[in-house]
């Protein structure tokens, strides 16, 4: 499988990836015509090398027109990606990015997302760096993405909003969303804002950030604007080839935790609520298992699969939702395949479908049940048909 590794030496940005990406082998005009899919203009995109601290590099440079310093919001970019001939796949993930920030940019700042103020991430550059990036993995054959943890800045960042920490609240959100691992420097750290949150977001939806074993083909690097003494200010960018996979290669998520609780004296009903309300409070999983208490009372198990940060609250909602007296709770693991959402249209209406791989090979297709369950009921088809015509546009998205 042709793997990819970020290696986030001094900081990581959009612009940074997109350095690194050109500096890795990516033909710049490439680059160019699949940003031209986007039909919106604004911009031009161009690569020069520099040198940061003893590391040569690409600046990736995107000059905007009047047109493109125009601020958009999350509508516009949503918008743009979605009328774009830009591939299925692009979009999706493009579109999950976009999701992401808009989360971090509304929780960091306690608003709703429609009350969101852009202010640097609201011109056209933004777009670019985001559809650029995926894109450019794409056009290289990129199958699976892995990186380093992010480093912690010290110091301050000045911004639209004023002074700030070094790590914006935004870009700090992102790791909280996706527990991602960070790194303290110290002395020899990096000094102001080393990780936007564009390229947080970027690295946390792509990548994986559990280690990989890989025979590197080719190394790049791209450089931010700035240059300071201490750290080079590069991401760096290695791609190669990684073995065929088995159940037992795939990345284990070890940063998880397994609540349980045996209850007997609950409805159905009540207890599919509570499972729901779980789902939507942030559990990774939760499901219902019979089972049989002291006695041979029927009864029911109550599992949530989570995040230590989700832990609490979650453990909270069951206690107030059901009627237990206790919740076990136990560190857990599990083997995650690679996997995307990718949009198709069935009936005149968008499916989400989640797409399974395994050494970059589609092992499975699940059209979302919510979405196939809109589109019959409002169609009159049965809902079984629009699954497999759901599941039937994905594969061939896909190419087969």
């Amino acid at each position: 499988m042709r793997s990819a590794y970020i290696d986030i030496i001094g900081g990581v940005s959009g612009d940074m990836l997109l350095g690194a990406l050109l500096d890795a082998g990516l033909p710049l005009e490439d680059l160019r015509r699949v940003l031209d899919r986007l039909n919106c203009g604004g911009f031009e995109i161009s690569a020069s090398s520099v040198k940061r601290g003893g590391i040569e590099a690409t600046l990736a440079g995107i000059t905007l027109d009047e047109s493109g310093r125009k601020t958009r919001n999350w509508d516009d970019f949503e918008r743009t990606i979605a009328e774009s001939s830009l591939s299925p796949a692009v979009k999706s993930t493009a579109q999950e990015v976009f999701d992401l920030l808009a989360r971090a940019e509304s929780a960091a700042h306690g608003v709703s997302k429609e009350e969101t103020h852009l202010h640097e991430l609201g011109t056209v550059d933004t777009l670019v760096d985001v559809v650029g990036v995926i894109a450019g993995f794409e056009l290289l054959g990129v199958e699976q993405v892995h990186a380093s943890p992010f480093p912690l800045s010290m110091g301050t960042s000045k911004s639209s909003h004023g002074v700030m920490a070094a790590t914006a609240a935004a870009t700090a959100e992102i790791y909280r969303i996706n527990g991602a691992p960070v790194r303290a420097g110290g002395p020899f750290g990096p000094t102001g804002e080393a990780v936007t949150p564009t390229g947080a977001a970027l690295v946390t939806t792509l990548a994986s950030l559990d280690p990989v074993s890989f025979t590197a083909e080719s190394t790049g690097y791209g450089a931010g604007n700035r240059d300071p003494e201490n750290v080079p200010n590069v991401v760096g960018l290695w791609i190669g080839e990684t073995a065929r996979e088995t159940a037992s290669d795939l990345p284990i998520d070890d940063d998880l935790v397994l609540l349980e609780t045996n209850i007997d004296d609950m409805t159905g009903e009540a207890l599919a609520y509570v499972q729901e309300r779980l789902m939507e409070s942030g559990a990774l999983d939760a499901w219902l298992t019979p089972i049989h208490m002291k006695k041979g009372r029927p009864a029911v198990l109550l599992s949530v699969l989570c995040r230590p940060a989700d832990e609490s609250d979650l453990a909270n909602l069951v206690f107030r939702e059901s009627t237990t007296l206790g919740v076990r709770r136990r560190r857990a693991e599990r083997y995650v395949a690679d996997r995307e959402t990718i949009i198709v249209s069935v009936r005149d209406s968008e499916v989400r479908v989640k797409v399974k791989r395994m050494d970059g090979e589609v092992v499975g297709v699940h059209p979302e049940y919510e979405d196939c369950r809109e589109v019959a009921m409002r169609t009159g088809v049965p809902l079984r048909d629009i699954v497999e015509s759901a599941a039937s546009a994905a594969r061939d998205s896909l190419g087969g």
